[in-house]
């Protein structure tokens, strides 16, 4: 079973707690209607999908708050979780093993 770590709430719960929201840590565009159809669509679908330490934001359903975590895609295992709003925890070569 998958265990994570809300921020929020300090407790270290079953993945069933957890929805997955997709990558961290994106840069929205400004103004989205000035964008090109094409560069909508890289947007909304695109993403870097990859392999090892990946930056992630997950909601927890108890608390009902989003927060983002550092995740190794290869072993499945949360390297930690943060606060949403937070700076990216920098990757650490611990991580990255």
């Amino acid at each position: 079973m998958l265990l994570i770590h809300c921020p929020y709430c300090e407790d270290t719960l079953p993945e069933l707690e957890f929805t997955y929201a997709g990558e961290a840590h994106i840069a929205r565009p400004a103004d989205p209607s000035a964008l090109s159809d094409d560069e909508w669509r890289d947007f909304l679908f695109i993403r870097t999908n990859a392999r090892g330490p990946h930056y992630e934001r997950w909601r927890h359903i108890g608390c009902g708050r989003f927060f983002n975590a550092l995740r190794d895609t290869v072993s499945d295992r949360f390297l930690t979780t943060y606060k949403a709003g937070e700076a990216r925890r920098p990757l650490t070569n611990e991580a990255a093993e």
